[in-house]
């Protein structure tokens, strides 16, 4: 296969992977820190078997990694430069805008809340 046919089906792949607003809000949550299971279905308030399955999504790209400790498994971002990456994103979302002032808004909102998250180093 070429290598740019190669490349652009593995760009699919990855942005498929978090195409889903779920896996966005994931990646937002890791984005601070590594999580279980239990943490980011508190934080958005969706079930523990959805948490799971957008996570195995996630893991098969690897978007996420895991560590066990003990029974607890955590989640953290492998590249934490994604999040940043969808932040850029907002601009984009921003730029197309004319009269809906409910996103835009609701860009605003996000893009303060992303960058008051801490570094992943």
């Amino acid at each position: 296969m070429p290598s740019r046919a190669l490349v652009s089906e593995k760009m699919a792949d990855l942005l498929g992977a978090i195409s889903h607003p779920l896996r966005i809000r994931i990646i937002e949550e890791l984005n601070a820190g590594e999580k279980d299971v239990s943490s980011l279905k508190l934080a958005i308030n969706i079930r523990h078997s959805s948490v799971s399955q957008h996570l195995c999504i996630l893991k098969a790209q690897k978007v996420v990694k895991s560590r066990k400790e003990g029974n607890r498994v955590f989640y953290s971002l492998t590249q934490p430069e994604l999040a940043n990456w969808l932040l850029l994103g907002l601009v984009y979302i921003d730029g197309g805008l004319e009269s809906e002032q409910a996103l835009r808004s609701a860009v605003s909102d996000a893009r303060i809340k992303w960058r008051q998250l801490p570094e992943n180093e």
